[in-house]
């Protein structure tokens, strides 16, 4: 067994010299031994809660976690942050807090380990921002990591057909429109949902996770596993003994993160018709590496790969479906095969992509994971929009769409918030050729970039997904479909000309070219610009958003905080 040298690890200020004697004195009060204490110290930090199912079995895989942390020689300091979970949080106030948390995390995250000074670190999450909030906190503390995803939920049955959360949010809008009754909606949503583990379709947790794989960040295959599966737990075993050989090797987060594993991940997204979201959280993780990679270049990325993993809300699979056909390994695979992947980039077991692509037996299934030459889309299934009402950019899902179907023009039907397009949805006083725009929903002038998934299940529920096109400088959930263009840069309180947009406007999406743009010229636009109030009043002027507001920078750069790796005058672990 190795004997790791604590002179040069972070935890030698609190365990090791005559001067450290109170801080041994509280680790003998937990049950320490000697050995243990002189052990390297790793933090294993889980985003556990009774929020949600996607949380609810964090805490059981921790103690696996833990278990192989001590097989390797560690000492494993179990510790816990927050998490907003997405599903609840949805369709009211309580949905600014979802992004405003990604932040949260990483931040409680970098406090806990600097304050007790641990020299590595496993992350477990299940939901949404907890995954990204977690690999960015890797990122920043750059010390030896693994991440973990908890596992996804298993698909519930309804009248013979599986069905996810994404079917009960869409059931509110058929329900809405009179086409199914209270007792149908009852009966739906109590068996939508019937296991611990996130939610199933490559919605945010499912894409990040597969996005946890491709980076490097975890243990090849590790995220594909139901959340109930016990085998989850070999998985978790295996990530401690893995975080003591990358300390060991002195293998850090940043050596991992590159701009060419994030093309990687990015790669993956677009194939597998992943969250929108990742537009937002690739480049806030690059962003605590120091690392120029921004929408633009994610988009540009999504445009050339093709997209061939059928899964929800585009197409027919979940989670557990792609695991059983061989999980992200296999996609890697076929993106290997068309040289899509950089293969020299370093994995959470210490090999490259490429080494472990090797050990991969299995192939393209062609049901779940078509082979890449014959895809289900020549290009990605997200894609990157720009023009005179978007210059920072904007992003849409159009994995499941038509090409006919990826171009749109009609009158802007313009909302000044989430509430008021739901109400119009919900009284049907929208009309079909419609182009539904939501503002004052971005990062500062929301406060926090609100998911908008209850308007647009709605929409899809009354039938009306693909009539109407929908924009926001807010956000979309993974599971939303249909034409919804979000992320619209600058947002409404920048003065972006989103801000500026007037009822009957006629506003152009075009996902084939890559066009957001409306029928105004330039100087129609200075001339509203001139005239504009400027941002609107929020509810929130004190506390943790209002904070969030003031620090937030622009969507396209992942909507960020602080100044990252860039501004750095230290990194954590050679303190």
């Amino acid at each position: 067994m190795t004997k790791f040298d604590k002179s040069v690890l972070p935890s030698r200020y609190v365990t090791e010299g005559p001067a450290r004697a109170p801080h041994r004195s509280y680790y003998y009060a937990m049950g320490l031994s000697e050995d243990e204490i002189h052990q390297p110290l790793i933090g294993v930090a889980t985003c556990w809660n009774e929020a949600a199912p996607c949380n609810i079995a964090l805490n059981r895989q921790a103690q696996s976690v833990k278990l192989g942390v001590k097989e390797a020689r560690g000492t494993p300091r179990e510790f816990t942050t927050i998490t907003v979970t997405d599903g609840i949080a949805m369709g009211h106030e309580g949905m600014r807090s979802s992004l405003a948390s990604r932040e949260a995390i990483a931040d409680t995250v970098e406090l806990t380990m600097r304050g007790h000074c641990y020299d590595a670190i496993v992350g477990l999450a299940g939901c949404d921002k907890s995954l990204p909030g977690m690999m960015m906190a890797m990122v920043r503390l750059n010390v030896p990591s693994v991440f973990i995803y908890g596992g996804s939920i298993m698909p519930g049955r309804y009248q013979g057909r599986d069905v996810t959360v994404q079917d009960v949010f869409e059931a509110v809008g058929r329900h809405q429109a009179g086409a199914n009754s209270d007792e149908e909606l009852a009966a739906l949503e109590k068996v939508a949902c019937p296991s611990a583990g996130a939610c199933g379709g490559q919605f945010t947790a499912n894409t990040m996770a597969c996005v946890s794989e491709a980076i490097g960040l975890a243990l090849m295959n590790s995220s594909g596993a139901p959340a109930p599966y016990e085998s989850r737990d070999q998985y978790a075993t295996a990530s401690g003994v893995a975080v003591m050989n990358l300390l060991e090797k002195n293998i850090r987060a940043r050596d991992v993160v590159t701009l060419k594993s994030l093309e990687n991940a990015a790669r993956v997204v677009a194939c597998t018709g992943g969250s929108t979201n990742a537009g937002l959280h690739l480049p806030a993780i690059a962003h605590e590496a120091g690392i120029d990679f921004f929408l633009d270049d994610v988009c540009e990325i999504f445009r050339d790969t093709p997209y061939f993993v059928d899964l929800k809300p585009g197409g027919q699979f979940v989670a557990k479906d792609l695991y059983e056909v061989g999980g992200v390994p296999v996609v890697m695979k076929e993106l290997r095969k068309a040289g899509l992947l950089h293969e020299d980039c370093i994995t959470a077991s210490g090999k490259s992509i490429g080494e472990e692509l090797d050990l991969i037996e299995r192939e393209a299934d062609g049901k779940v994971i078509y082979p890449i030459e014959n895809p289900i889309t020549k290009t990605g299934g997200v894609v990157g929009l720009k023009g005179n009402l978007a210059p920072e950019g904007a992003i849409v899902k159009v994995a499941g769409m038509s090409e006919a179907e990826q171009v749109f023009s009609g009158p802007a039907r313009v909302f000044e918030c989430e509430e008021e397009a739901f109400e119009a949805v919900k009284q049907r006083s929208y009309k079909e050729g419609d182009v539904l725009v939501i503002r004052n929903e971005g990062p500062a002038s929301g406060p926090g970039m609100r998911e908008m998934l209850a308007t647009t299940a709605a929409l899809s529920g009354q039938g009306m997904g693909k009539k109407v096109a929908l924009i926001t400088d807010g956000r979309f959930s993974g599971a939303t479909r249909g034409f919804c263009v979000g992320h619209v840069g600058p947002e409404t309180g920048k003065g972006g000309p989103i801000a500026l947009l007037k009822d009957g406007d006629v506003i152009t999406l075009n996902a084939v070219t890559g066009e957001i743009s409306v029928d105004l010229s330039e100087e129609e636009l200075a001339t509203r610009k001139a005239a504009w109030p400027g941002p609107r009043e929020t509810n929130y002027a004190s506390g943790a958003l209002w904070k969030y507001a003031q620090l937030v920078g622009e969507t396209y750069r992942g909507a960020v905080t602080h100044p990252g790796a860039k501004a750095e005058t230290h990194q954590y672990p050679d303190l």
